[in-house]
């Protein structure tokens, strides 16, 4: 007998997870030992990518039971996820959070130029205003992102039956 397919959002959660594994052992393992300050862009990168996840697990959730509409456009969806937000406990103060994480590595991505200085990664936009990643401010994000993943998974799993 063939086991049923997971539901996409659960599959989503499990990538988030796994993301989420993969920065915190680059943060506290990885790191430490190389003391590479390139690592600081890997890491945010996989906390983007698990915050992403997240999201997109959250929207295709609510959406599965006919809660929301789900859009193309990604400045839509987002504002749709702040909006349901409180039904799985994520406080504006998160919001604020995943808004600076995802701005972070957007800057990142279009970034002409990037450089360390003293321990930091200095990115630098095309209009030279600059943002900064710091191993704290990853280990923060870190945390952050692991709470939001913790109460994503306790609303969509209670109500799940595997």
């Amino acid at each position: 007998m063939k086991m049923p397919e997971p539901e996409k959002f659960i599959l989503n959660l499990e990538k988030a997870s796994q993301s989420l594994r993969t920065a915190d052992h680059l943060t506290y393992m990885t790191f430490p030992l190389l003391k590479e300050n390139r690592l600081l862009l890997k890491i945010l990168e996989e906390i983007h990518s698990s915050l992403i996840d997240i999201m997109n697990a959250v929207l295709q959730y609510e959406y599965t039971y006919k809660r929301i509409q789900i859009y193309k456009d990604a400045r839509e969806n987002f504002n749709t996820f702040r909006a349901i937000a409180k039904r799985y406990n994520i406080k504006e103060e998160q919001i604020n959070k995943i808004i600076e994480i995802l701005r972070l590595e957007e800057s990142h991505k279009k970034s002409p130029f990037e450089f360390v200085r003293n321990g930091k990664i200095v990115i630098m936009s095309d209009n030279l205003k600059t943002s900064t990643i710091t191993l704290g401010k990853m280990k923060e994000y870190l945390l952050e992102v692991k709470d939001i993943l913790r109460k994503a998974n306790f609303v969509i799993r209670l109500t799940q039956k595997y």
